[in-house]
């Protein structure tokens, strides 16, 4: 399966302002608190209803405690798209590394992909909101996304589990699957059975759309 991730340090000090990263647990606590109320305050009302005052209050810290980590509504939002994408990847990755094979693999990062979606619902939001907040951080949302899925593809075809030819296009066909997925069966649909999509979806990939005799 793929290479075992390898942690680069806490996830919501990788995801701050580089010059102001929190020294002690107490400051990466502060900090994750910010973050998690940006979560909530970007995915209820959006980034340009949102405020640092409101986040403050939302994380129970001290607006002075916001300029500790962050500069700008911007900077914190940048921020959160990462973080967010970091949580996704650190939720994801482990289970899809202990799949026996490479379709498995598929099928579980899917349902696993889902299963998240459901618990963070604001995910979607924010990250449509990137488009036109910040494209930057948007696209690297995406491309590095796509990037693990490839990657796994590779890998499963070194192994001679799938086919041989599989590279970029494929894994943006399984991206742009799963996140429009993730939108019907796990932001709009909290009752559909996501294991039985998850399986439906991964029988598409490993068998296609070609009638079964």
């Amino acid at each position: 399966m793929d290479q075992p991730h390898v942690a680069t340090g806490d996830t919501a000090a990788e995801a701050g302002n580089p010059d102001k990263t929190p020294r002690t647990e107490r400051g990466r606590r502060t900090l994750r608190k910010l973050l998690d109320a940006a979560a909530i305050e970007f995915g209820e009302r959006g980034f340009h209803d949102a405020s640092i005052s409101a986040i403050t209050r939302r994380a129970g810290t001290a607006l002075g405690s916001f300029y500790t980590y962050f500069d700008s509504k911007d900077e914190i939002f940048q921020a959160l798209v990462r973080y967010m994408s970091e949580q996704l990847r650190d939720h994801v990755t482990p289970l899809v590394q202990a799949a026996p094979d490479e379709i498995s693999a598929e099928r579980i990062g899917l349902e696993s992909f889902l299963g998240f979606v459901r618990e963070h619902k604001e995910i979607y939001r924010i990250i449509d909101e990137a488009e036109f907040v910040d494209y930057a951080s948007y696209r690297r949302h995406y491309e590095t996304t796509v990037a693990r899925v490839r990657q796994r593809l590779e890998d499963g075809a070194a192994r001679g589990e799938i086919r041989a030819d599989v590279g970029e296009v494929h894994a943006w066909a399984i991206g742009g699957m799963n996140v429009f997925l993730g939108m019907r069966y796990g932001l709009w649909d909290a009752d559909a059975d996501i294991a039985e999509i998850a399986r439906i979806a991964n029988d598409l990939l490993a068998n296609g759309l070609k009638k079964q005799d």
